[in-house]
């Protein structure tokens, strides 16, 4: 429970045991812990099962609702998804959360309560993976993967992106003319278009790290510091009491730097693919001096990143901590603090007339 009121999920895959547990979730912290809303994340979650994604819109609509359609050239491959079973909530005020790495099932959980108006999306566009694959075997006791049709939602949609190269460097969907998008229409008459995934009612982007944090995290400084915090601890305070103390903070800047650790930033990336670029083309003697002051100015200074950057790292620190201790479910209960999308998901939910709003397109 985030709070009184607001229930919170997350999964990653839509495996055989989705829809249970999900379901039990839900049973559990609306009949037992006061549940009125419910946040549903699906960031981070690439798909799995379409059969789970349908049996979890089961659980908030309508049996004989359709939820997913199958379209290929071939009409053996047309198929039609409906709710079968009797729902458990159809009334309950829900925001599912997305980025560009939902995809797939998690795309059709997404899009459907879009369609349906049945709960807000809030986030950023998803990955738009719309495809039905099938293997057929061929020779050598091998196969091939053939895509044979793509999914279609409630409105009517495609969910597929209608460029498969030309993507963002996170692997979202790039810039789409408008020429190629088509128009479709929700329950209640909101306007909502195809082209690549699923665009939120309520865009908000999680923050990004600085590059310093992200260098630290990758050549497993981080992980390194608390192999060795962690032998000196048997136990930490959960995540609502645990502190990561700036004492702490100068014990990790020395491990760093006892590590010799270096980092260039992306700009100064840029000025050596630059200045490469200037000596094949023979204009670096002329520029050799401007060169040189831009590489004085972009240097990057790690004792003052190292505090700039301080709240940042202590957060990725104390996610790595907790997680050790209290697993998956320590590092996440840390990290739901400071979201800022589960944050502005809570603030609508509670804000009944501003939820209405959405759904009804005004």
């Amino acid at each position: 429970m985030l709070d009184d009121k607001t229930g919170y999920i997350r999964f990653t895959s839509f495996t055989n045991k989705a829809f249970t547990e999900v379901h039990d979730a839900v049973v559990d912290m609306k009949e037992n812990q006061g549940m009125e809303n419910l946040v549903l994340d699906i960031r981070g979650n690439g798909g799995g099962l379409l059969i789970e994604a349908v049996k979890i819109m089961n659980i908030f609509v309508d049996r004989g609702q359709e939820i997913v359609s199958t379209k290929g050239k071939i009409e053996n491959n047309n198929r039609s998804y409906p709710t079968s079973v009797t729902p458990y909530d159809t009334i309950m005020p829900i925001a599912v959360l997305v980025d560009s790495k939902s995809a797939s099932a998690s795309e059709i959980v997404s899009g459907s309560m879009q369609d349906l108006d049945r709960g807000i999306i809030v986030g950023t566009r998803t990955f738009g993976k719309g495809l039905v694959q099938t293997t057929r075997d061929i020779s050598y006791n091998t196969k091939l993967k053939v895509t044979t049709a793509k999914y279609y939602i409630p409105s009517g949609r495609c969910i597929q992106a209608l460029d498969y190269t030309h993507r963002n460097p996170d692997g979202s969907v790039g810039h789409i003319p408008d020429s190629l998008i088509t128009e479709f229409k929700t329950v209640n008459g909101r306007k909502v278009y195809d082209g690549g995934g699923i665009y939120p009612d309520v865009f908000i982007e999680s923050e990004k790290l600085s590059k310093l944090t992200s260098e630290l995290y990758i050549n497993d400084i981080i992980f390194d510091f608390v192999t060795d915090y962690c032998l000196n601890f048997d136990s930490v305070p959960p995540a609502g009491e645990f502190v990561f103390s700036d004492s702490d903070y100068q014990d990790f800047i020395n491990f760093a730097k006892g590590r010799h650790f270096t980092y260039n930033t992306q700009s100064e990336e840029f000025l050596n693919k630059l200045e490469t670029i200037a000596k094949e083309e023979k204009y670096y003697n002329k520029a050799q001096n401007e060169f040189n002051a831009l590489k004085s100015i972009l240097a990057n200074d790690l004792n003052k990143d190292l505090i700039t950057f301080k709240d940042e790292i202590k957060d990725l620190i104390s996610e790595e901590i907790l997680q050790r201790y209290y697993y998956k479910k320590g590092s996440l209960a840390y990290n739901l603090k400071a979201d800022v999308v589960v944050k502005k998901a809570v603030e609508i939910l509670n804000d009944k007339a501003r939820y209405n709003k959405i759904l009804s397109g005004k």
